[in-house]
């Protein structure tokens, strides 16, 4: 049964959401958009371009927001954090964990190893904790930027909830059954590349969450704006081909799983959904 935020912008013409995201987002907001006017602009030719004409994602005070937002979520004040905002919506990232509660049924055991790539300071290990609580033990290792690492293990490490600086420094300690990547693909300067250590670290599952990859041949790469609201930042940001990764990706895991988001970016008018794509190894299988 859709919600009453779904029903109101079903019902809702465009134009007053294009509007509200930019004039009214705490009204947007309420009436169940959890993003505001996220812009993005250009198209540059190379990666130090668009990050000349940007702020960057290490700004401090990126990191403060967030940390000020997830401790609210640690101390239970609110429920879930997703980009520095909080929120106290019952709303769980169901394609996700439909993804996780597979992996942790293939492995037969209660326990499930998440290696969070560009996991910030644990937002989706917050969101999806309680919902594995008692029944499930985690074992969540964040892989960040060495600023959110140090805030991570000041105020958020715990027995489930560790921060490392590189999937490496998890393979060392753990064999995850797999690898996520939440909203943080397209923000990488070489995502390709990327890719392609995927299948040398053995990781039998792998999530790619949040992502906007569109239906065009080629890359574009924008900056992505981000609204006072939020923080203010800019950075850039790729809009990827679909069909060029999920063929990349396809060559050594089998894509089981593509679920739409209703989380949709623009670009010149077009609009581009954010998606899940649950990814199996071929030939790796949980231990």
């Amino acid at each position: 049964m859709a919600s009453y935020a779904q029903i109101v912008r079903a019902l809702t013409p465009p134009a007053f959401w294009n509007f509200g995201k930019r004039r009214l987002p705490g009204v947007v907001r309420a009436l169940g958009g959890h993003y505001t006017h996220i812009r993005f602009t250009g198209d540059y030719p190379s990666f130090a371009a668009a990050r000349q004409a940007s702020q960057g994602y290490d700004a401090p005070n990126i990191l403060e927001k967030t940390r000020g937002a997830l401790l609210k979520v640690k101390r239970g004040e609110n429920r879930w954090e997703q980009d520095a905002m909080v929120s106290d919506s019952a709303e769980l990232p169901w394609s996700l964990l439909a993804c996780l509660m597979r992996v942790a049924a293939v492995r037969g055991n209660r326990e499930l190893r998440v290696a969070d790539f560009g996991g910030s300071l644990g937002s989706t290990y917050f969101w999806c904790r309680d919902f594995f609580k008692e029944d499930f033990r985690l074992r969540w290792h964040v892989v960040e930027q060495a600023g959110h690492v140090k805030v991570g293990r000041a105020d958020f490490q715990d027995e489930e909830l560790r921060f490392d600086f590189s999937v490496e420094d998890v393979l060392a300690q753990l064999r995850p059954d797999v690898l996520l990547m939440s909203g943080v693909l397209q923000f990488l300067e070489e995502p390709g590349a990327f890719l392609q250590k995927l299948p040398g670290w053995g990781i039998p599952y792998f999530i790619l969450d949040r992502t906007p990859l569109w239906r065009h041949p080629h890359d574009r790469l924008t900056v992505q704006q981000v609204p006072e609201e939020i923080y203010r930042a800019s950075y850039p940001a790729w809009f990827l081909s679909e069909e060029k990764i999920v063929s990349q990706l396809t060559r050594d895991y089998a894509l089981r799983w593509r679920a739409p988001d209703k989380e949709t970016w623009e670009v010149d008018d077009e609009a581009v959904p954010n998606s899940l794509y649950f990814f199996q190894h071929k030939t790796k299988q949980p231990a």
